[in-house]
């Protein structure tokens, strides 16, 4: 089973996607990650995807729509997987449908989690990630043993630009623009589920859970 998660920034699909994966025995693929173990193995992808980041911009979709396929090929990825963050655009998304169809497969369902922009903003602002291993903190819901520092690695954690409230919204504004279009595309194919976040992580697991049986 293929699925998708949808969802602006701080909308949790990390979170949510990690404990689908684990619960359905599949495994998980978001573009963040598949771009920082490209960099560390210093892959010819992983070298021009680190000429954008080090730079703030994105990872042009051809790239970025390259690194996700090459890792569907891997045998972990025969019985399915949960996508989280990718795809970001139509773009990716219709590329994405044409590589599974020459395989005779598709996307089953999209979830697509849905956030307040208030509760978005206030999320965003919280959040601090580790500089080395990149563990993700929030400071009411995630928050660290010791202050500033990884429970994992003991790395510094830091709070990126793009995280900080002044920010938030811009961010907020790209995504709608960007994805609203990724809305109607799988609404219209009869594959989007809609759900409302409320409540801490596992109640929206359950209900995600529900909406896709």
């Amino acid at each position: 089973m293929y699925i998708i998660l949808l969802g602006a920034p701080g909308a949790g699909k990390g979170t949510e996607a990690a404990m689908l994966a684990e619960k359905m025995g599949v495994a998980q693929v978001a573009p963040g990650d598949l771009f920082r173990k490209a960099i560390e193995q210093e892959t010819e992808l992983g070298k021009i995807a680190k000429v954008y980041m080090d730079k703030g911009q994105l990872v042009p979709d051809k790239i970025t729509i390259q690194m996700v396929l090459e890792r569907l090929g891997k045998p972990d990825c025969k019985r399915g997987a949960i996508l989280d963050g990718f795809p970001r655009n139509l773009r990716q998304a219709k590329a994405l449908d044409k590589a599974l169809a020459e395989q005779s497969k598709a996307i089953d369902k999209a979830v697509y989690i849905k956030v307040s922009e208030g509760e978005l903003i206030k999320r965003l602002g919280g959040r601090w990630v580790c500089r080395i291993c990149q563990a993700p903190y929030h400071e009411a819901d995630v928050p660290p043993k010791v202050g500033g520092k990884c429970d994992h690695c003991g790395g510094e954690l830091y709070q990126r630009a793009d995280d900080k409230p002044e920010t938030a919204k811009k961010r907020l504004k790209v995504y709608e623009k960007e994805t609203s279009p990724l809305i109607k595309y799988y609404k219209k194919s009869v594959k989007l589920v809609e759900v409302i976040s409320e409540g801490g992580p596992e109640e929206m697991h359950q209900k995600i859970l529900a909406a896709l049986s």
